[in-house]
């Protein structure tokens, strides 16, 4: 089965900012919206963004206008850059590839950022 595939964590400083990428294979994907998750220690995956194939782009409250999402179709890639990052950014980053329906189906094995404070 496809699978998207993260990159582009790693440890950074409060303040700073990272870029992370998601690729995945197939031209199906061009007709699916993109997205990432994150996963804190402890805490329950929750939602940061959506790209859908149209172009329009959602933020979780958390992260908007410190994130911005974008996507190349060309390549099937989804780009998330985070700016201003704080140490409750501090998760496991999962890329998402959505359903027609909408729904969150396909999952990378997410890529680690750390902030520290």
């Amino acid at each position: 089965q496809v699978q998207p595939v993260e990159s582009g964590g790693g440890l950074v400083q409060a303040g700073g900012s990272l870029s992370l990428s998601c690729a995945a294979s197939g031209s199906i994907f061009n007709r699916n919206a993109m997205g990432w998750y994150r996963q804190a220690p402890g805490k329950e995956r929750e939602w940061v963004a959506t790209r859908s194939s149209a172009g329009g782009s959602n933020y979780a409250d958390s992260v908007k206008g410190r994130f911005t999402i974008s996507r190349d179709i060309r390549w099937n890639t989804v780009y998330l850059r985070m700016n201003n990052l704080k140490a409750e950014d501090t998760a496991v980053y999962y890329c998402t590839i959505y359903s027609t329906l909408g729904q969150p189906t396909l999952w990378g094995q997410g890529t680690q950022v750390t902030v520290s404070s």
